[in-house]
């Protein structure tokens, strides 16, 4: 383990010298993707000095016990070995894990997308409590969020809502949200008190930049339109919305939140980028999982990823059979008992197939 932690503390001075260069800073590209790997490798780099340290202080203590001559220091050396060692079996685990190599999507931000699917009016207001339940998270992150576009519910909640999440690792900590979420609760509607089963579907896309995706503006026909508000009304009389349809592909990303035309199709083009760039994600996606036959990163957008049983109490994320009786506090955000499982799934799974390089 030590020879890989070399090997990273060889990157790592060699990434410190070149984000420091002038022709690396001029470029922007470069610059961003040699921060971010300076980042993740400095994690590794302060492992590695707690790692050494370990090493020293189990070196130090063998010393003293095989001297042995005085009847208190053998006893202090033998308290710092076993801790040592207990310290360095707890850390060789953690370091295993970073070794995994990252996903470089995982630091990217994300366009989220809620759309109410089956249950008519109540998937609507689903659709409302999930997009409360992510906004509440990503505060709880210190992420920032931005609605781009929405679509009401004609009794709350949303026929679609699409907004984009900054900040640290979202899209490698959102990832796992992807797929048809689904509610059984007795709804608002419902005079019988018979439990309904709707459902809402999750979308999250890495966020493109310009030169991860380029885009011809011959392939894109751009209509503008009037926004409208709750039951189609139109809000405005100016042609400010914006809708742009990518012709080679079919795919269609409009916003209408500004009142500026000009900010509406910024908005619009950044979602249609991070659409395209989610259709090539999409692709190896599905070649990796169909490699790896992986539980929670299958690439199918339309699998049945976890319920939400009103009733009972009860959320269950079906991937990996995990089941809380904590439905009040996930709702409102607490999500993240729920990712950490899903991440260590995955992790193990990356694990064992990185184990050769260990």
């Amino acid at each position: 383990m030590i020879d890989k932690l070399n090997i990273v503390k060889q990157r790592f001075d060699e990434v410190s010298d070149l984000i420091i260069q002038p022709d690396i800073i001029a470029d922007q590209k470069r610059y961003i993707q040699l921060n971010k790997e300076y980042k993740d490798l400095k994690e590794l780099v302060d492992k590695r000095d707690l790692y050494l340290e370990f090493q020293d202080n189990i070196t130090e203590a063998q010393e003293i016990i095989s001297v042995g001559d005085d009847a208190e220091m053998l006893e202090m050396a033998k308290l710092q070995l076993e801790e040592a060692k207990t310290g360095m079996t707890s850390l060789e685990e953690e370091i295993k894990f970073l070794l995994i190599p990252k996903d470089p999507e995982d630091g990217k931000d994300v366009v989220m997308e809620i759309r109410a699917g089956t249950g008519g009016d109540e998937a609507s207001i689903f659709a409302g409590d999930l997009f409360r339940m992510y906004t509440k998270y990503c505060e709880s992150k210190g992420w920032k969020t931005n609605v781009l576009d929405l679509s009401e519910g004609t009794s709350g909640g949303f026929k679609e809502i699409q907004f984009e999440v900054s900040g640290e690792e979202v899209y490698g900590t959102l990832k796992f949200e992807a797929g048809v979420h689904r509610v059984q609760r007795v709804p608002q509607t419902e005079t019988q008190g018979r439990v309904h089963t709707s459902a809402a579907t999750v979308m999250v896309l890495p966020e493109a930049e310009e030169f991860d995706v380029q885009i011809d503006p011959k392939d894109v026909r751009i209509d503008y339109f009037c926004s409208s508000g709750p039951g189609g009304q139109s809000v405005n009389t100016t042609y400010s919305a914006v809708r742009l349809t990518h012709v080679p592909t079919g795919l269609v990303a409009q916003c209408q939140d500004e009142k500026s035309q000009h900010k509406n199709k910024d908005k619009a083009f950044k979602v249609l980028r991070s659409r395209l760039y989610d259709l090539e994600l999409a692709k190896r996606q599905e070649a990796d999982a169909a490699k790896r036959n992986s539980q929670v990163s299958s690439g199918d957008r339309s699998a049945k990823i976890r319920t939400y049983n009103y009733p009972q109490g009860r959320v269950t994320d079906h991937r990996i059979g995990l089941t809380l009786y904590d439905l009040q506090n996930i709702i409102n955000g607490d999500i993240q008992k729920i990712i950490d499982e899903l991440r260590l799934v995955e992790n193990t799974e990356k694990l064992k197939e990185s184990s050769e390089i260990l």
